[in-house]
Formats: structure tokens, sequence, C-alpha cells
């Protein structure tokens, strides 16, 4: 379904992804890890199309996506579904009226029938009867929910999620576990995950990709992953800071 071929990421002369290579098949749910700044939202960015590597392929169900052209791309967004950092809600929009958006943008579905999509979009993630609310008046974890639903309001075949339990409590991050799993089940899609949490990822994940600096240095199963000889992961793992003395980032930010 997704297929990335020796990907270079650069922001200037700063190469943030060095000869990048995975694919993810089909139904999977491939989560993407590793320390602030290693490169996973610059990943994801170009997956979704939004960015153009210095190099490299990236391959969406066949399609080259950096190579389409404006109206390839309006038609490849009709099947893709983001779920952003913070949800990514239009604060001036109610939450029908955000999930209503990218119908409103692709397609020509008349109004009644929108808002039937809307409400069953809501009914799915759990927040039923809250189209009339403003995205202020939500918790965190239902602005997750919400931003869910305008996700998979054009029922995409592919579901790009950017830390999706980031700032909620145990139970509620849980319940959004939960809820992406079923989601794959229901919409038969595939994911890409970018996440924090170690015990929310080993949850949902099918494969487990880890970066570190500007490398992908570990993928595999949560079992092999848990199960990784390399040191950096099993400190990942443990969550162990570096020790001043031994370099590393706990070093970098004492200096």
């Amino acid at each position: 379904m997704i297929k990335v071929q020796n990907l270079v990421a650069a922001y200037g002369g700063n190469v943030v992804l060095d000869d990048i290579s995975l694919e993810v098949d089909p139904l999977e749910i491939l989560v993407i890890m590793g320390q602030s700044g290693c490169g996973k939202s610059t990943f994801l960015r170009h997956l979704i199309g939004l960015q153009k590597p210095r190099s490299g392929v990236v391959e969406i169900d066949g399609v080259n996506v950096t190579q389409m052209d404006h109206r390839e791309y309006r038609t490849f967004c009709r099947s893709v579904g983001v779920l952003f950092q913070s949800g990514g809600l239009f604060n001036s929009m109610t939450v029908g009226e955000n999930v209503a958006f990218p119908l409103n943008e692709h397609t020509r579905l008349a109004d009644p029938v929108i808002e039937i999509v809307v409400k069953l979009k809501l009914q799915q993630v759990g927040l039923p009867g809250v189209e009339d609310l403003m995205p202020a008046q939500l918790s965190g974890g239902m602005k997750k929910r919400a931003g869910l639903a305008r996700a998979l309001a054009l029922d995409p075949t592919i579901l790009f999620l950017d830390e999706p339990t980031t700032g909620l409590d145990p139970i509620i991050g849980a319940g959004i576990d939960d809820l992406i799993v079923r989601i794959r089940d229901i919409y038969k899609a595939t994911m890409v995950v970018v996440a924090h949490d170690i015990a929310s990822s080993m949850r949902i994940a099918d494969r487990i990709a880890i970066f570190r600096g500007n490398a992908l240095i570990e993928l595999g199963t949560p079992e092999q992953i848990r199960a990784s000889t390399d040191s950096y992961v099993q400190q990942f793992l443990r969550r162990e800071a570096d020790k001043p003395d031994e370099g590393g980032y706990a070093a970098d930010l004492l200096r």
C-alpha cells in the first residue's frame, strides 16, 4: 500500500531523514517512534505529500506522490485521512462544520446528506450530538475524536495519525487506542501512526519503526522490538535518560 525508497529529506543543508526505505502492507498499522526531533513528523508530511523529498520516492497504492500535479493531488487527498497532533480543528467552525469540511471541499453531496454523514462519523468515534459545539467546548480527548471523525469523512483507505494519544490521561488514551484498531477493522484501512507513548504503540501496532537521528534503526513487530539487541532501542523502551558524561540528548540539555 505504501512504499518508500531511499527517501532523503532536508531543510536547507540540514538532512533530517537520510536514505529511508520501508513498506507498509494493506490493513497494517505501522507506528513511527523515536525521540523528539528525529524526523517523525517530517516523514509523515512526506507520506501525505505536503513536502517534497530532496531525493527518493514515495508511492501510495502504486502512485508516486512526489510527482503528482495539483489535480492528481486533490484526487489523492480523497483517499486519505489525516489526524493532526492537536486535532487540528478550525476554531471558528462548529464541530459539525469541521467534520463536513472535507465533504464540502471534495464532493457535491447535498447539504442534508452531508449532515447525515457528519452525524454518522461523530457517532462512530463516540461523539453523538456534539455537532453544534465549538472546539473550545471540547476536552482534549474529544478534540482528538472529532479530528478523527473529520479524517474519516471521505471513507479513506489510508489514515495518517500524528500523536493521537499525546496529552491524554491513560484511560482516555486507551480508549483512543481501541478506537484506532476498531476504525482500521471497520474501514479496512492502512494506518501510519506517529507516537511517543510506548504502551499505546505496543498495543495498536502491527509493526513499529524506530528512528534515531536521521536514520531508521529498527523495524519489526512489537515482539521483535522488545527483543531488539540495539542499545538505543532498549534505552528508549525503558525510558532511561542519557548520562550527561556519556553524551547524547541529556548531555546536550546540560550544556
